[in-house]
């Protein structure tokens, strides 16, 4: 179906390392419980998964953040654990509490039973996308995610969160074949709900490998990396003749930044322990480089304004001048490095996104 033309095309332009007039900036988590609006929505639809899976609750929130800062991008409000859900693990979140599954895949019969999952399933997110793109009506482009294989697998092994993955590390080093045989399904899994929210109207697409940073190294590029290319080889690169950047971040992944730079994907999240001039340096620059996304650490939101405003210009700086002018060369999208916290004023918000956009005006305009 046709949508209306887009008006703020830097977000796309900046993943696709082309010129633009300031430094686009988006925040992970940006709709979310540190916005009033947010929890009043929240409460209306009385959980958390009959929000998320509300296609206009979901619409509502999307835009919530739109409606009070002039961010550059919107993302699908939505849960990185829909895919396992939908392969029948049953996913619940308690109030106050992170995300529990009723089953969990740790034995050889658990992973025999385990398959990708019927798009069906997850048809309330694809009509979120559309209905969240339709609203939208061009005033920015829209960004679908799912977790990483190995993301997903952590959370459907422990059954939930952890502090020490020990469940997960278990099944991957005594049992090596199963864990292969789990990330496989989901890696497969995503690049399908993935290129469903192409075609639903997603414009962009971000793969969250959140904890592939819990990784020794070795492990990391066996268990981690190597799946998250696999969804990526199978994505769309394009959708009605428009090209679909695609994103990966992994939280913790900054040691493996050079191993990253041949992924098949036009940008690389980063985290706030990250340098981005080194970053730069690595992967934002000459043949393959990437568009760099990120960095700066959520908990400078809780300083004043004005620390918020030179911490702002500090991660800008650090990127350095970005490329200008016609064809293509490094440049920067700004994010948190991570996800925002449920306690940030969002007064603070305010000022983090008029200070990446005046600031990184004024660095253009200057020789």
């Amino acid at each position: 179906m046709p949508f209306a033309p887009l008006q703020n095309d830097s977000f796309l332009r900046a993943c696709l390392r082309q010129s633009t007039d300031h430094t686009p900036v988006w925040l992970m988590r940006q709709a979310g419980r540190y916005l009033p609006e947010y929890r009043a929505t929240r409460a209306k639809a009385g959980s958390f998964m009959g929000l998320a899976t509300n296609v206009d609750y979901a619409t509502e929130v999307t835009l919530q953040p739109l409606e009070r800062y002039p961010l550059d991008a919107a993302i699908l409000f939505s849960d990185i654990l829909t895919v396992p859900d939908a392969m029948g693990l049953g996913l619940s979140f308690a109030m106050g509490e992170g995300p529990k599954f009723e089953k969990t895949v740790r034995t050889e019969a658990d992973v025999a039973a385990l398959a990708a999952p019927d798009l069906n399933k997850l048809r309330y997110v694809f009509d979120a996308v559309t209905s969240i793109r339709r609203a939208l009506n061009g005033r920015v482009p829209l960004i679908g995610f799912s977790g990483s294989p190995w993301t997903l697998a952590c959370y459907m092994v422990e059954g939930g969160g952890s502090d020490d993955y020990r469940h997960v590390k278990t099944l991957m080093y005594a049992r090596p074949d199963l864990m292969h045989r789990v990330l496989a399904i989901n890696a497969d899994a995503v690049a399908a709900y993935l290129n469903a929210q192409i075609e639903a109207g997603a414009q962009a697409v971000m793969v969250f490998d959140s904890w592939g940073g819990v990784l020794a190294d070795g492990a990391f590029q066996a268990f981690s990396l190597a799946y998250t290319q696999r969804v990526l080889a199978q994505l769309k690169r394009e959708h009605a003749g428009v090209v679909i950047p695609r994103i990966v971040f992994t939280k913790g992944g900054g040691l493996w930044l050079d191993e990253m730079k041949p992924l098949d994907c036009e940008v690389l999240g980063l985290d706030w322990t990250v340098s981005l001039a080194r970053a730069r340096a690595l992967v934002g620059e000459g043949p393959g480089a990437k568009a760099l996304q990120g960095n700066i650490d959520p908990n400078v939101l809780f300083a004043p304004p004005a620390a918020i405003e030179a911490e702002v210009i500090k991660v800008i700086e650090s990127f350095g001048r970005p490329h200008s002018g016609a064809g293509t060369g490094p440049t920067h999208i700004f994010n948190l490095g991570h996800g925002i916290s449920q306690h940030t004023p969002p007064e603070h918000v305010t000022a983090l996104v008029d200070a990446v956009h005046s600031h990184s005006r004024r660095m253009r305009q200057t020789v």
